[in-house]
């Protein structure tokens, strides 16, 4: 494992789950569809997509889940769908305005995640908050999703920083490997609706309670 550098010169956010209360929607947008297209949906099915590039999560749900649809076609369907209803209402989470805020005034922002990156763009604009982050990165853009590091990689690569200077914000399980295998100071706010184990929280640096705990001086502390 690489040593985390204690000198944070970047903050990398992950969005759903973190800046956004949105596990659960993309679960049963997936859901949905699968059942209307005849899939197999499992109760394994949501923890098995989490953190899985679109490339990756439409591939499942054609081969595991059986939805006939080519995965190309199943992506697009799935994300139209969740951005209708984002554009109906955004479920921001609770201080994630406040928080993005705060870590700008002193740090330049990144974002890693899993979403596609149509749905990356609308959820900053909806939010207004887009201005604050100097890079962006989709799964989709990079060879693997979370838990492997390439999203984590490439944002610090795009905000021209070292990832061991770099802290990240996440929620999930694959989310917190996917950081802490980029070397990067992890700061885990459990997802409630998907709880990390307590042996993937043990690999977080940080672990909190909310975005409201979520300060500058907490990120840059050894």
């Amino acid at each position: 494992m690489t040593a985390v550098s204690t000198a944070v010169t970047a903050v990398v956010l992950d969005m759903d789950g973190v800046l956004i209360d949105s596990e659960q929607l993309w679960d049963e947008v997936r859901e949905e569809l699968a059942r209307e297209c005849g899939g197999r949906w499992h109760e394994r099915a949501q923890a098995d997509m989490m953190g899985m590039s679109s490339t990756e999560w439409s591939r499942y749900m054609h081969d595991v889940i059986e939805v006939a649809a080519p995965p190309e076609e199943i992506n697009a369907e799935v994300v139209r769908r969740l951005l209708a209803r984002y554009r109906e209402s955004l479920p921001l989470m609770p201080g994630a305005v406040e928080a993005v805020e705060r870590l700008a005034a002193r740090w330049p922002l990144g974002l890693a995640s899993s979403s596609n990156r149509e749905v990356i763009d609308a959820v900053l604009e909806l939010a207004g908050i887009a201005r604050y982050f100097r890079a962006t990165v989709s799964s989709e853009e990079v060879e693997r999703g979370k838990p492997a590091p390439e999203v984590y990689f490439e944002a610090a690569r795009r905000l021209e920083f070292d990832p061991t200077n770099c802290a990240a914000v996440e929620d999930s399980a694959n989310g917190i490997r996917s950081a802490r295998a980029a070397g990067m100071r992890v700061l885990a706010i459990p997802n409630p609706h998907y709880p990390p184990s307590e042996g993937v929280l043990a690999l977080a640096d940080v672990v909190l309670h909310s975005l409201d705990e979520l300060t500058p001086d907490l990120v840059s502390a050894s």
